[in-house]
């Protein structure tokens, strides 16, 4: 088998992870995973890195949200714009994440913390921009990348 080409900011060993970059005046999230519902975790976790840190935050619950099976892009567009309307409304801020496919949907429960409880970092994303959206399996597993705006 052939090495792994590496990926930019991807440690060649590590089979899931993300890292956030600038991006004109917004972040630029890029994950990856063995599969698709590793990658899009790592999606989650990369949006909170942009303005958290919650590496020391305990979850006070688990929400469950059910994401209705739709094209990778939708799903990951999807998965996001939940995650920024729990951190709008509800004041929740995912310390982790799984994600599951149960029925043909996706069963993604996240581990929230108060969002008063975890150092603020940065500007919190408001919004996923679906300019240079891209989520696919490639020779080596899933990966994805998303612009999110911080407006």
């Amino acid at each position: 088998m052939a090495a792994e080409p590496p990926v930019p900011g991807r440690p060649r060993d590590e089979t899931a992870g993300h890292r956030t970059l600038p991006h004109s005046g917004d972040v630029r999230i890029e994950a990856w995973g063995e599969t698709r519902e590793q990658c899009l975790g790592e999606a989650v976790l990369g949006w909170v890195d942009c303005f958290a840190d919650v590496s020391a935050a305990r979850a006070r619950v688990v929400r469950r949200v059910r994401v209705p099976e739709e094209s990778d892009e939708d799903l990951l567009a999807t998965l996001l714009e939940e995650v920024v309307f729990r951190f709008d409304v509800h004041g929740e801020v995912p310390v982790d994440v799984e994600v599951e496919t149960a029925d043909g949907d996706l069963d993604v429960r996240l581990a929230v913390a108060d969002a008063d409880a975890v150092p603020v970092t940065g500007t919190a994303p408001t919004s996923v921009s679906w300019s240079d959206l891209r989520m696919g399996r490639g020779p080596y597993g899933w990966t994805c990348g998303v612009t999110v705006a911080d407006d």
